[in-house]
């Protein structure tokens, strides 16, 4: 086995720092889960979930590149 991290450094982070990189609640976090608006996390063990580092980056990206660019469009 490979354990060298591929381009991208794929790694888990647990609910608590999801929240802290984001910015919102648990709740919202699952809310915007349910709805489809937030990455899915992903079952590590029977009892313990995690979401991918980068998808995680890519959404707090995509909020900037939404508020930032309809801001641009509109003037």
């Amino acid at each position: 086995m490979n354990l060298s991290m591929p381009p991208g450094d794929k790694r888990f982070i647990r609910l608590p720092e999801v929240m802290q990189i984001c910015g919102i609640s648990r709740s919202t976090v699952y809310a915007y889960t349910k709805r489809g608006e937030f990455p899915a996390p992903v079952k590590i063990t029977r009892r313990a979930s995690a979401w991918l580092r980068d998808e995680v980056l890519a959404w707090v990206d995509a909020r900037i590149y939404e508020s930032r660019g309809s801001s641009e469009n509109a003037s």
